[in-house]
């Protein structure tokens, strides 16, 4: 397995750099009153034509150093499609914007590469805090 070749201090440091970026994309605020999170993805979403493309940029990192951990071929093609679910229906005016506060493509991609590498768990989803 080619993660090996990786400290695991620094596997753990990398997946934490990823999970804080995939939380401020999809979870870092919070509908007041409610247990809805949403983040910096969404809000782009909102910029009509240049917003779903902008935020094609994190989610393409979070891939990269993916890869760059060695995740196998099906593991990236997994985050590839939720990337791709994400972009494709997030430029559906409002119903896009809608599916992005859900589907929290980001959050996914790390915790598929948390389970191939094997890593401790994730941090708690801000929907699991107290707040």
């Amino acid at each position: 397995m080619q993660a090996n070749r990786h400290p695991p201090a620094e596997v753990a440091a990398r997946l934490a750099r990823l999970d804080r970026l995939a939380d401020n994309l999809d979870s870092r605020y919070r509908v007041p009153g409610t247990n809805i999170r949403f983040g910096w993805d969404a809000l782009l979403g909102l910029v009509p034509g240049i917003g779903d493309v902008a935020a094609l940029g994190p989610s393409g990192y979070i891939l990269l150093e993916a890869h760059r951990l060695g995740a196998p071929s099906h593991v990236k093609a997994r985050m590839a499609a939720n990337v791709g679910i994400d972009w494709i229906v997030g430029t559906i005016p409002i119903v896009g914007d809608l599916f992005d506060v859900g589907w929290k493509a980001n959050r996914r991609n790390v915790a598929l590469l948390r389970d191939h590498l094997g890593g401790s768990p994730a941090p708690p989803d801000r929907d699991d805090v107290a707040a």
